[in-house]
């Protein structure tokens, strides 16, 4: 192993790696590796298909992740846990992976959120992640090189599983239980926030693009097994690049309706999983706000009176963001948040429950725009306490309470009575 951590070490010098930049000779080793491993894995177990793997047809195992949530706490879910820091390995890819923690601490600044009017995320067990994973690629994110290739990060591949699965798979779990714990809160409450989350390019038997586990599909699965009365799902996909995994996942299954809007010249243009997209907008390189926020309202106002669901998962991904380096296109700071006030408001306002997570984002200060948009949403009545639900929302365009950097300030009253 210290051979080939030295190795590694020789060939990123000499080659002077950008960190902004994906590598493209090794990124694919790292996939061959990774197709070996898995063809070898099937081939010991036979061909198995994901129904079977699954275990589907039995009852609910008993889990943690359904808890019960005092009153006093907002339906906003966050463990510090989420933040991946890794003897600064995680630097080594574009993700800003401790950007939840960021958004957490912005929002303190502005009083909105503490810590014990938070909900602390669970970390979701082997038999949570089964929900929605075949036993044989759980298993294989026992092999470091795997979870390298999946996090798009070459050096995990030389470290011991341990470690791997401790400092970058946990935190991974953990958001992902997030995302189970905030599906139920968002039928409870009518709204939930998970802060991070968003792995919407993982399936049950295959994960990439920083995506390890499926959140969005065991989510959904969740509450199709367990609440009664939640029988239909819409998915309403924002980030920059298309959600081939929770795609793949529902693929013939019309329970689940699935709108998608994203850059079609990207990572991954999976063409099998485009065939589950119910409502398909495909952006052009460098898309700007007047295109962009004209169809995210068509497209989410015809999907929600096309079909109403039970619930709404929003995928609010801000590598939408001028500038991004994964992304391709130019929405402004002041566009991510009247787009997430269109969806809020097109959803809330048919009185469906609403499950937002954070997804992608590859700039430091995509943190600072999921606060403020968050901000934006409690101002405008969307989201916050109880006692403030039944407030008549804002017009869209109005004040709004995020920062200064984004030319639109709203100033907080000392006391914002969340209890």
């Amino acid at each position: 192993m210290v051979s080939g951590l030295l190795m590694f070490g020789q060939v990123f010098a000499e080659n002077e790696w950008n960190v902004n930049k994906y590598e493209t000779i090794t990124i694919q080793t790292m996939a061959l590796i990774s197709c070996i491993y898995l063809d070898q894995t099937r081939n010991a177990g036979g061909t198995m298909s994901k129904e079977q793997d699954t275990e589907g047809g039995k009852r609910p195992h008993d889990t943690e992740l359904y808890v019960d949530v005092p009153r006093t706490r907002l339906p906003i879910v966050y463990h510090p846990i989420y933040n991946i820091t890794f003897m600064g390995m995680e630097k080594l890819h574009p993700f800003d992976a401790g950007k939840w923690g960021k958004v957490v601490r912005f929002l303190k600044e502005e009083q909105f959120v503490t810590d014990e009017n938070m909900v602390p995320a669970l970390e979701a067990s082997e038999e949570d992640l089964k929900v929605a994973h075949t036993k044989s690629y759980l298993s294989s994110l026992k092999w470091s090189a795997i979870v390298a290739g999946i996090t798009e990060i070459p050096p995990l591949m030389f470290l011991p599983n341990c470690l791997v699965q401790r400092r970058v798979l946990r935190p991974l779990r953990t958001q992902t239980g997030g995302t189970i714990m905030a599906g139920k809160l968002a039928i409870e409450r009518g709204w939930a926030i998970n802060i991070g989350g968003g792995f919407h390019h993982c399936s049950g038997d295959e994960g990439g693009g920083f995506c390890a586990y499926a959140d969005i599909t065991l989510a959904i699965k969740f509450l199709f097994e367990r609440v009664e009365g939640v029988a239909t799902a819409t998915i309403i996909d924002l980030d920059a690049h298309q959600g081939n995994g929770h795609e793949r996942d529902f693929l013939g299954d019309r329970r689940v309706f699935i709108m998608d809007v994203y850059n079609c010249h990207i990572y991954p243009r999976d063409r099998i999983a485009k065939r589950a997209i119910r409502r398909n907008v495909e952006l052009d390189w460098g898309t700007q706000d007047a295109e962009y926020l004209r169809k995210v309202e068509l497209h989410t106002e015809g999907v929600l009176n096309e079909m109403r669901p039970d619930i709404v998962v929003y995928n609010a991904g801000t590598d939408v963001l001028d500038g991004d380096p994964l992304g391709g296109l130019a929405i402004s700071p002041q566009g991510i948040i009247v787009r997430d006030e269109i969806v809020f408001r097109a959803v809330r306002g048919r009185g469906i429950p609403i499950l937002m997570v954070t997804s992608g984002g590859y700039q430091k200060m995509t943190a600072r725009i999921i606060a403020d948009s968050i901000l934006n949403l409690h101002h405008k009545g969307l989201i916050g306490p109880e006692e403030g639900e039944g407030s008549s929302p804002k017009p869209i365009g109005s004040e709004s309470s995020v920062s200064e950097k984004n030319k639109c300030v709203f100033q907080f009253p000392n006391s914002l009575h969340l209890q």
